[in-house]
């Protein structure tokens, strides 16, 4: 099939470049020049493991290509997918005029039937706001159909080759047969391709998204009474992640959901429960807890040095909101860093994918360090704020060597507290005893 994809950021790459594996010729468009002339070089502006394997192989097979012009992008396009940006307005509504505008555009480009794919993450309605835009100047056919992406960053290329299931929005029935066949390929061993009408979802996204968020966080909220209460988080995660109820997954104990999903999501389904003049309480419960959570090392941080961190150097690993990603998106680690700052602390940092992203924002601020070790020397203490695999069995003996005072802040509850307690660390975690 011939597949138009606009928008090159992290949906549409990921979108393009898979469609592209299973056969398909992709055009992906973007009106960045400067993304697109490096996209042409063979230049991945994003990191996600296996993706570059994908992408080398179907550029130099000729599957997949890039142009900054809409025209070309969509002539002859079976399917059209829109992977543009929704970010979150002031209000907490996703923004729609990125969609909206290449709506507009496409009306009077179409000279032939094709299938328009809201591939981003968008509000109930917008399936239809999107057909109305290019109705307006468009000549011939067209459907919409909403086909929310399900993609976890760090997995992404995985997710999409092998989804759980797909979701499709649509009432038309030559729109479904187009769908259908589009992902055929990807559904062999028997996950659902499950059809509804647009508005349900769009609505199917947002419910995933912030169950989830909701999940995380009441798993936090646990893990902070279990502090007062003397219980162990790890243990409650292990006795209700096996009741199949609820299962195992997104049961870990925390510093707060980041990344460019979660809060954008939450929100955006918060404002629209308002919008229907519906009170949806636990929503709001769920960002009030999240933007706590986010914070929950700073009070042990100040307590061990008490309240005094002017001229103290804290060593941070893991700058990126989760591993195997360099999505720095409402990352824990930033807010910290900045109090640290204001506190007066030289922060030394170290992430294996997101200094680079970090070094936009922050500049030199901060030290960045090309070892997680180098981060540690001469350090005062320690705050981890992101799960790498790297950080999970370090060699403490050169740690010691390293760190002026045996300060562990952990916000992924990485090390187990005997092993801590061995080696003589003061350490704090989250929903479970500090080791002094």
């Amino acid at each position: 099939m011939k597949i138009a994809v606009v928008g090159t950021g992290y949906v549409g790459l990921v979108t393009g470049t898979c469609f592209a594996e299973t056969g398909n010729q992709v055009i992906c468009v973007d009106i960045d020049e400067k993304k697109v002339e490096r996209l042409l070089k063979g230049d991945i502006p994003i990191y996600e493991p296996g993706l570059d394997v994908l992408f080398d192989r179907n550029v130099a097979e000729g599957r997949l290509k890039f142009t900054t012009n809409l025209a070309e992008g969509i002539k002859e396009a079976q399917i059209i997918f829109l992977a543009l940006p929704t970010p979150p307005g002031e209000n907490g509504s996703a923004d729609l005029k990125y969609i909206l505008k290449v709506a507009d555009d496409l009306g009077p480009l179409l000279d032939h039937y094709a299938v328009i794919v809201d591939k981003s993450t968008v509000p109930v309605g917008t399936a239809e706001l999107v057909r109305a835009a290019i109705a307006k100047n468009a000549k011939v056919d067209f459907d919409v159909v909403s086909n929310p992406e399900f993609l976890r960053e760090g997995v992404a290329v995985e997710d999409f080759m092998k989804p759980d299931r797909v979701v499709v929005g649509t009432t038309s029935a030559k729109a479904k047969k187009t769908m259908e066949k589009l992902y055929a390929p990807l559904v062999r061993q028997g996950n659902p391709v499950i059809f509804m009408d647009e508005r349900s979802a769009e609505m199917t996204k947002y419910a995933a998204n912030s169950f989830l968020a909701m999940k995380i966080t009441f798993m936090n909220e646990i893990a902070n009474l279990c502090e007062k209460v003397g219980a162990n988080v790890d243990d409650i995660r292990r006795g209700i992640g096996t009741d199949s109820r609820i299962g195992k997954r997104f049961l870990f104990a925390g510093i707060g959901y980041g990344g460019s999903c979660f809060p954008k999501d939450v929100q955006a389904l918060a404002k629209t429960s308002e919008d229907y003049n519906y009170d949806f309480r636990i929503l709001k419960s769920v960002m009030e807890v999240n933007e706590d959570q986010k914070k929950r090392l700073m009070p042990l941080l100040n307590d061990y040095f008490k309240n005094d961190l002017k001229g103290k150097t804290i060593a941070v690993w893991g700058l990126a909101f989760k591993p195997y990603t360099d999505d720095i998106r409402e990352a824990p680690a930033l807010e910290n860093i900045k109090e640290l700052l204001e506190a007066g602390a030289h922060v030394t940092v170290y992430d294996p994918e997101a200094m680079e992203n970090v070094k936009k924002v922050m500049g030199d601020s901060i030290t960045y360090c090309h070892t997680p070790y180098a981060a540690l020397d001469d350090a005062d203490g320690l705050m981890i704020f992101t799960e790498w695999p790297q950080f999970r069995t370090p060699d403490f003996e050169k740690m010691n060597k390293l760190l002026k005072n045996k300060a562990v802040f952990d916000g992924r509850n990485l090390y187990e507290l005997d092993l801590m307690r061995e080696m003589g660390y003061t350490y704090y975690s989250i929903g479970r005893e500090a080791v002094n």
